[in-house]
């Protein structure tokens, strides 16, 4: 596992990553799990540059996750999708934000980002994500 000067400990890699936010998924509320289960989970050190360039984001550090697909709010029995509905973690910008805030756990990070692209799945409100995820609070 990579190392950074100046801190004393060694940071998670991508599998510790991808485990926290599987973590999360389980914990979902029941009537989510069968639809997150379905979601196909992508933990990348960065954002790839296509992404980036889609999304008109200069600093790759500024992309902590995404999430690809068709809301299950807007899905279509006539319109298929081209591939699976995709959260992607980026580790990079998730421990760039980690050490920046300096108040919050790793795997509270990873769960925040987490819920947040699977909100996007889901079509919820920003409410809706409040009662999952503390956040804000």
């Amino acid at each position: 596992m990579p190392h950074i000067a100046g801190m004393d400990h060694t940071l998670p890699d991508l599998d510790a990553i991808e485990a926290m936010a599987r973590d999360t998924i389980a914990r979902f509320p029941a009537p989510f799990r069968p639809a997150a289960q379905e979601v196909v989970v992508l933990v990348s050190d960065w954002p790839p540059s296509h992404i980036l360039a889609e999304m008109d984001i200069e600093d790759p550090l500024d992309l902590t996750g995404l999430y690809d697909g068709i809301p299950l709010t807007e899905k279509s029995t006539f319109e298929q999708p081209l591939g699976p509905d995709t959260v992607w973690l980026f580790r990079a910008p998730i421990l760039a934000e980690w050490r920046e805030r300096g108040n919050v756990s790793l795997a509270a990070l990873v769960a925040h980002v987490t819920v947040h692209e699977f909100a996007h799945h889901f079509g919820w409100s920003d409410d809706d994500i409040a009662r999952i995820d503390r956040w804000w609070e």
